[in-house]
């Protein structure tokens, strides 16, 4: 049986640049909140992690209530220093929860989640019950991995199911198939009476340092196969090694770096007024 990865936050956010981006393309096409007078946007951000993006939020909404929610209690606890009153009048809440499980509690004028949902089995289930947590004229905007394709996740796929390791890992990677196509995510959400606008972004990023693609992936893709092996500090750096010069075929240095290509996949889904 598979168990949650342990998240590591200063792993992750070693790349904060090149995560952040795809967040502020996200949010840039989204429509502007549903509020009555007097009262500020409500939000909801699905899998908050280390907050760093989620108070990207205030930056468009001063006045915001945001309320941030993780599974992780690591990332939680990365983020609490932002949480309370914000400078423009908002106000940023954690919460630990599990998005597989979460249904709204209030109506939002915004749900939000910045490549979490790939991580929620059967997550496109759980649209009906978020968008009847919208208010009329609200927005569900998710932005989350296309690259399981990729030879950084071919390769893992490849190396988990190898003889040495599959008893151990072969549970561990994640299906490419719980995350849609642009147009799947479309289809789904117009049938719930939603206006869509899908799209889909190849980022080519340049990485730096020494095995920069592992360093990458050690923040995300591989956090399952680290948790599975930590207690094997032996297997594990001999399982890293492995990986690591697979990467490096695969992803060639340069003089100006690694190029990284990853995609990812956009969707914004306005509810109607009525």
């Amino acid at each position: 049986m598979t168990t949650a990865p342990n998240w590591d936050p200063r792993q992750y956010l070693r790349h904060a640049g090149h995560r952040t981006r795809p967040f502020l393309d996200l949010l840039a096409r989204v429509p502007e909140l549903p509020t009555d007078p007097g009262r500020p946007p409500r939000i909801a951000d699905l899998g908050c992690g280390a907050g760093n993006v989620t108070a990207l939020l205030f930056d468009r909404w001063p006045d915001a209530q945001v309320t941030g929610l993780d599974s992780s209690a690591e990332m939680l606890a990365e983020a609490q220093p932002l949480a309370g009153p914000t400078t423009g009048g908002g106000r940023l809440d954690l919460r630990q929860a599990d998005v597989r499980n979460w249904a709204p509690d209030e109506p939002y004028g915004l749900i939000v989640s910045n490549a979490a949902l790939q991580w929620v089995p059967g997550h496109p289930d759980a649209f009906p019950a978020w968008l009847a947590g919208l208010r009329p004229g609200g927005t569900l905007a998710f932005q989350v991995p296309g690259n399981f394709t990729a030879p950084s996740h071919t390769l893992l796929r490849d190396l988990c199911n190898a003889p040495e390791w599959r008893a151990r890992l072969a549970d561990r990677v994640r299906d490419p198939g719980g995350v849609l196509e642009p147009t799947e995510y479309l289809e789904r959400l117009a049938a719930l009476g939603c206006e869509v606008d899908a799209w889909e972004t190849t980022y080519v990023q340049i990485l730096t340092g020494p095995d920069p693609v592992l360093d990458w992936v050690k923040g995300t893709a591989l956090r399952p196969v680290l948790t599975a092996l930590a207690d094997d500090p032996p297997a594990r750096d001999r399982f890293l090694t492995t990986y690591a010069a697979l990467l490096r075929d695969a992803y060639p240095s340069t003089p100006h770096g690694t190029a990284f290509p990853f995609r990812r996949i956009f969707i914004v889904a306005h509810k109607a007024q009525r």
